[in-house]
C-alpha cells in the first residue's frame, strides 16, 4: 500500500475510471479549477496536432503554470488533503534524517528538494537544533508559491531564530557541498507510458475527442525507449505477457544525473516507493503502477479530475541507481524503509513511559505506520548515493539490498 496512503483503496481496471458514486463529488470551485485545467491541456494537444504524449500530459496536468496541482493553492497533504506522507505521519520520520544527517561530515548545508508542506523540514530542524548542530543553511527548491508560503509559515513557528538562514530556491545551485534529501519527490515525475503487444512496441498519447481526454497508441519512434525496451526484455520477464503495459521515468533519471552534476561533494537521499527493477518490470505487473489520488481515495485514471488529482507512479530503483553510476555518483546504500529507519534509532527516540500513556500509544502507531511491511515499511525503499565522500554513511548497516539492483 503507497502512502501516498488513501484511507479507501478502490480497484478499477485501467482506463475505465470510476462510478461518480465512489469518488466524491469535486465542489463547485474546485471544478471550475479543473476545467481550466482541462481546457489549457486541450490547448497544448491542438498547438501538437492533435495529440501528446502522456509524460507531456502529465507534465501539464500536474505542474502547468498556476493550474498544475503541484502549481495551484489546494490542500494536498493531510486529512484535509488527497494523501498522507511520512513527514505529515509523524515527527519521528524527520528525526530519524535528524540522525542521518547529524552523522555525516558533509551536513554544514542541507537542500531538500521538493518540502510539501515544511512538516520534513522543522522536525529535522528541531531535532538538530535540540542536539545543537543546526547546518550553516537549509536549502529549500520548491516551485510552488504556496507551498514556499506554508513552509516558511511552518519554519517560522517552530525556529523563528533559524529563519534567515533558509533560502528557498527555484533551481538546484550550480555548485553543492553538503546532503541532498529528496523524499516522495521521483513518484511525481513524469513519465512515459507504453504498451507491448504483438511484438510491437507502442507509446501512450492522449488526445481530446467529445469534450474529454482520451487514449492513443502507435509505434514509438523514441529511440531511447525502444532501447530500454530491449534492456528489459533481457533483464526481466517483460516479455512474458502477451500485452504488457507499464513506465518509464526518464525524466526523474535525467535529474539525478544533472544534480550529479551540480554537487561538488556530499551524499544524496532518495526516500520513494518503488522495487528494484526485476520486480517493478515482472509479468504479473502487467498493467503497470501509476496511481491516482483524491481526497484519499485511489484509482487509476489519470485522464479524470485533471489539475485536482495527484498522478504518482512507483519508482524502478534500478534505473535511479544506473543513471547516478553514469554520472560519477556512487551507490553507498539501499535499502527499505522500515530498516533505515530502525538502523537510526527509531525505537530510542519513543518515550516508553508508560505514565504517559496517550503520547506512548499515538507513538507506537506512528511508529508502525512507519515500517510495518503492510503500511510504509517495505513500500517505501531508501536509496543513498555520494560524491567525493570516504566516511562511513548511517542507515544501512542492517539489511542493505544493493545486491537487488
Amino acid at each position: 500500500m503507497s502512502i501516498k496512503q488513501p484511507s479507501l483503496y478502490l480497484s478499477q481496471s485501467r482506463g475505465q475510471g470510476l462510478p461518480g458514486s465512489e469518488l466524491p463529488a469535486p465542489g463547485k470551485e474546485a471544478m471550475s479549477h479543473s476545467q481550466q485545467t482541462l481546457g489549457a491541456i486541450k490547448g497544448i494537444i491542438d498547438q501538437a496536432g492533435g495529440k501528446i504524449s502522456f509524460q507531456r500530459f502529465m507534465q501539464a496536468a500536474l505542474f502547468e503554470p498556476e493550474l498544475g496541482y503541484y502549481r495551484c493553492g489546494t490542500e494536498k497533504f493531510g486529512a484535509m488533503g488527497d494523501f498522507f506522507t511520512a513527514p505529515e505521519s509523524s515527527s519521528l520520520f524527520g528525526q530519524c534524517l535528524a540522525q542521518f544527517i547529524q552523522q555525516l561530515k558533509t551536513a554544514n548545508n542541507v537542500l531538500e528538494v521538493g518540502a510539501g508542506s515544511g512538516r520534513l523540514a522543522v522536525s529535522i530542524l528541531k531535532e538538530l537544533d535540540a542536539q545543537s548542530v543546526l547546518p550553516e543553511a537549509y536549502y529549500i527548491l520548491e516551485l510552488s508559491a504556496e507551498l514556499r508560503q506554508r513552509q516558511r509559515q511552518n519554519i517560522q513557528a517552530a525556529l523563528p531564530n533559524y529563519i534567515d538562514k533558509v533560502v528557498w530556491l527555484d533551481v538546484l545551485p550550480e555548485a553543492f557541498n553538503g546532503v541532498v534529501i529528496a523524499n516522495e519527490l521521483l513518484d511525481a515525475m513524469p513519465v512515459t507510458r507504453f504498451k507491448l503487444e504483438n511484438d510491437q512496441v507502442l507509446e501512450e498519447y492522449v488526445e481530446y475527442h467529445d469534450d474529454a481526454l482520451t487514449y492513443s497508441y502507435e509505434p514509438t519512434s523514441n529511440q531511447r525507449l525502444l532501447a530500454r525496451i530491449e534492456e528489459l526484455k533481457q533483464q526481466t520477464s517483460i516479455a512474458e505477457t502477451e500485452s504488457y503495459y507499464s513506465e518509464v521515468n526518464f525524466v526523474a533519471e535525467d535529474w539525478i544525473k544533472t544534480l550529479a552534476e551540480k554537487i561538488e561533494s556530499g551524499v544524496v537521499l532518495i526516500i520513494d516507493y518503488g522495487y528494484p527493477r526485476n520486480a517493478y518490470y515482472h509479468s504479473q505487473r502487467h498493467m503497470g503502477t501509476l496511481m491516482c489520488h483524491y481526497q484519499h481515495r485511489a484509482h487509476p485514471d489519470p485522464l479524470i479530475l485533471t489539475g485536482i488529482q495527484d498522478i504518482t507512479a512507483h519508482i524502478d530503483f534500478t534505473a535511479m541507481a544506473d543513471a547516478a553510476l553514469e554520472s560519477g555518483l556512487e551507490v553507498v546504500g539501499f535499502t527499505t524503509q522500515a530498516h533505515f529507519l530502525l538502523n537510526l534509532g527509531l525505537l530510542d527516540l519513543v518515550d516508553t513511559d508508560q505514565e504517559n500513556l496517550p503520547e506512548f500509544l499515538q507513538a507506537s502507531g506512528e511508529v508502525k505506520r512507519l515500517t510495518l511491511p503492510g503500511e510504509m515499511g517495505e513500500s517505501f525503499k531508501v536509496i543513498a548515493f555520494a560524491k567525493d565522500y570516504e566516511d562511513d554513511i548511517a542507515g544501512f548497516s542492517q539489511h542493505d539490498i544493493r545486491h537487488l539492483l
